[in-house]
């Protein structure tokens, strides 16, 4: 049951950021599936506003991915000149990449666990949600399809995904967040990671 308040959290901004969030992601839908990306965004800006985020951090939830899928540099411009510096900033930091085509996986990967040791603390919120999102979504994705699931990736090794959700986890860990989301990310790491060995270990006669 909800409760009103005479200074709500949210207001044109946010509105606004919504707006710009669906036209910049339109046409993109999740991986194998046709979910509409926004769907992502708007569960990020929904863990963000869960975990005591304020304003600013939860239109960068919802702007987290703009750079990365949705228009590089220019958009950054744009989304500094239409929501301000901190939002851009918080962006930026999100973002694993802004070059087209983009870097190996690998590569990629051990550069955004780095990068996490120099964030700041509001970046840190947005990330922790945005990464609690997707192991959500691998882990319900791995219960209906099981090991067909890797294939809709560049990396198909479900190993090394494993290795990513763990090293994030440890960067998250290591600079001190105590969230709710990290004892979620935890868990849901921990579930996915017996799943994909039981199925290893499963013998077909």
């Amino acid at each position: 049951m909800s409760e009103h308040t005479p200074t709500p959290r949210l207001g044109g901004q946010f509105s606004k950021a919504l707006v710009y969030a669906e036209l910049k992601h339109h046409n993109q839908v999740r991986k194998a599936g046709e979910i509409p990306y926004l769907g992502h965004l708007l569960s990020v800006a929904g863990l963000v506003l869960e975990g005591d985020g304020t304003e600013t951090q939860a239109i960068a939830a919802l702007l987290h991915d703009c750079v990365e899928d949705a228009g590089g540099p220019a958009t950054l411009a744009e989304i500094r000149a239409n929501f301000g510096d901190e939002v851009a900033r918080i962006v930026d930091q999100c973002s694993d990449t802004d070059e087209t085509p983009k870097p190996p996986w690998r590569q990629r990967k051990q550069a955004y666990i780095a990068h996490l040791a120099d964030v700041d603390e509001a970046t840190l919120l947005v990330s922790l949600a945005d990464k609690l999102d997707n192991a959500r979504a691998l882990l319900r994705d791995y219960r209906a399809h099981g090991p067909a699931l890797w294939q809709r990736f560049t990396v198909a090794d479900p190993h090394q995904h494993l290795w990513y959700y763990g090293e994030l986890l440890a960067a998250f860990r290591a600079r001190g967040c105590d969230s709710w989301l990290v004892d979620e990310l935890a868990s849901v790491i921990d579930e996915l990671t017996a799943l994909v060995r039981r199925t290893e270990r499963t013998v077909v006669v």
